[in-house]
């Protein structure tokens, strides 16, 4: 059950994300800038961790999390774990 959520979710993220991309000037670029802030902030909070104390662990979900949403993605991660 829980899998069909999952899939569900990821399946929702994926839309909204194109439709957004489309309405750009260049869609391809807007999706690629965005991976690549997601993974960037990822690598910046894993390069500060030891300064800030704030780690995330760095996995397929927290990967696939930061490529299809970008930068809110990896504060929604932070989010959940601050709240979890």
């Amino acid at each position: 059950m829980m899998n069909r959520w999952l899939w569900g979710g990821l399946a929702v993220c994926l839309l909204i994300i194109g439709r957004c991309a489309a309405h750009q000037r260049h869609p391809i670029l807007t999706i690629l800038g965005s991976a690549v802030c997601g993974l960037g902030t990822l690598a910046l909070l894993g390069l500060l961790a030891p300064v800030t104390g704030v780690t995330l662990p760095l996995n397929r979900f927290t990967g696939g999390i930061s490529v299809l949403l970008g930068m809110p993605g990896v504060i929604l991660l932070l989010l959940l774990q601050l709240l979890l």
